[in-house]
């Protein structure tokens, strides 16, 4: 056991003491969440050059309540009150719709589009105030190069359906003042559940919820526990092949058994990834503090977090390790990474479904696979729902059963490919090695 800890050791020290550590553990953080980085930060960097609309209105009515909204929109809503522009100023221009050949006019709008002569054009149907199911002149069409995400298509879509919600209760000879809640929405806000403190035995009155709230948490945790196998398990691939490779190995082995010999270096990497982990997590908590957010740190799924990631980095490891004896040289290394890495990865693809319905027949079934029990699991427990107590029980005897799987596997395997030179071993010979040792 001495010989283990003194090579896990070295691994460790290895691995934290370079300059490559100190740098990814700022950047991977960076690169996993930028994007949302970057979005915050540029959030308030709205689009305000001027836009010019070009309508083409069968209605007769509506294209000229656009024109005078957007004057109005041009005076009062596109300044704050430090008279800075935040919003684009629209320019509306009504023209008179070609019934001969409509194809041809708006194919040259779009031409005067693709030329930065107009931003875009709208087409107000002769039937909007009273649409027809499958009439084409029951429909808004809104033309422009992006117009699919375009902020301008909300605007005219919402100017032109509140006038046209004023038109129709004009018509019925209903008077404003007496229907101005008729349109007012009240929406169904999200709570968690009420609770009783433990220590004054007062009811907790229940908090609201928020999508981002639900989404993030889970999000993070299963990502840095991913972060970690990839920077701590799966590097023992190529790390155990080059010292195969050239020769270290056999040196080592002068003094060790196989078995130490693996075992330390899976020791050592899951050394790195609890400081790793303990180190984000940490600082996470103190952000979140300073934002006077702590409240959605799930501090009851934290052990749970560090025991699935101990035996995870563990079994991974001790599998990549085992692998990692059977190449020769670094493309047989890059022949089976991809292979080996495939059930790791596999578990993303499931987390927004496990965390929609962490409950469901689907979650249930993924998190008592014990190869992904540690992410899945983990994802289901970080959720607000409260999961079945036997389930994270029973999810971790069977990691538990697999980890000393793993383990026995990977040591009768590297123990009889760490020395052997020449062809990688096929699949056949790996499982008599397995069953043989």
């Amino acid at each position: 056991m001495n010989k283990i800890f003194i090579i896990a050791k070295r691994e460790y020290k290895a691995a934290v003491r370079t300059k490559a550590f100190l740098v990814s553990l700022i950047l991977l953080p960076i690169f996993m969440g930028g994007g949302l980085l970057v979005f915050s930060i540029m959030k308030d960097n709205v689009d305000i050059d001027n836009k010019k609309i070009v309508v083409l209105d069968y209605s007769k009515t509506l294209g000229e309540h656009l024109l005078l909204t957007a004057e109005n929109w041009n005076k009062s809503e596109i300044y704050n009150d430090k008279g800075e522009q935040i919003a684009p100023m629209y320019f509306i221009e009504i023209i008179q719709p070609d019934t001969v050949n409509p194809f041809q006019q708006k194919l040259e709008l779009s031409d005067k589009i693709r030329k930065k002569e107009i931003y875009g054009f709208v087409q107000i149907g002769a039937n909007v105030l009273h649409p027809i199911p499958g009439d084409e002149q029951s429909r808004i069409l809104y033309f422009s190069e992006n117009s699919a995400i375009d902020e301008v298509r909300g605007w005219i879509s919402g100017t032109i359906n509140n006038k046209i919600r004023e038109i129709r209760i004009t018509e019925l000879g209903l008077a404003q003042e007496k229907i101005k809640d008729l349109f007012s929405w009240v929406n169904a806000e999200g709570m968690g559940l009420l609770s009783v403190d433990s220590k004054t035995g007062q009811v907790i009155d229940a908090k609201k919820t928020n999508e981002m709230q639900t989404i993030f948490v889970p999000y993070v945790l299963l990502l840095l526990m991913f972060m970690m196998i990839m920077m701590s398990a799966v590097p023992l691939l190529n790390a155990v092949m080059e010292e195969k490779s050239e020769r270290v190995a056999e040196v080592l082995l002068g003094s060790v058994t196989p078995w130490q010999f693996m075992m330390g270096k899976v020791m050592g990497s899951l050394g790195v990834s609890l400081t790793t982990s303990a180190i984000y997590i940490t600082g996470i908590i103190f952000t979140l503090g300073k934002m006077n957010m702590t409240d959605i740190v799930p501090f009851d799924v934290l052990p749970w977090f560090f025991i699935y990631m101990f035996l995870n980095i563990i079994m991974v490891g001790s599998i990549m390790a085992a692998l990692g004896a059977t190449c020769n040289d670094s493309k047989d290394a890059q022949a089976i990474q991809f292979p080996a890495m495939l059930p790791i990865i596999l578990p993303l693809f499931f987390m927004m479904p496990v965390i929609i319905n962490p409950l469901g027949k689907l979650a249930t079934g993924l998190s008592l696979f014990p190869l992904w029990t540690p992410m899945i699991m983990l994802l289901r427990q970080s959720t607000s729902v409260t999961i079945p107590a036997w389930q994270p029980i029973v999810g971790l005897v069977g990691v538990i059963l697999f980890t000393i799987l793993s383990v026995w596997a990977g040591a009768r395997i590297f123990r009889s490919t760490i020395i052997l030179q020449g062809k990688r071993p096929k699949l056949g010979t790996l499982i008599k090695y397995l069953i043989k040792g």
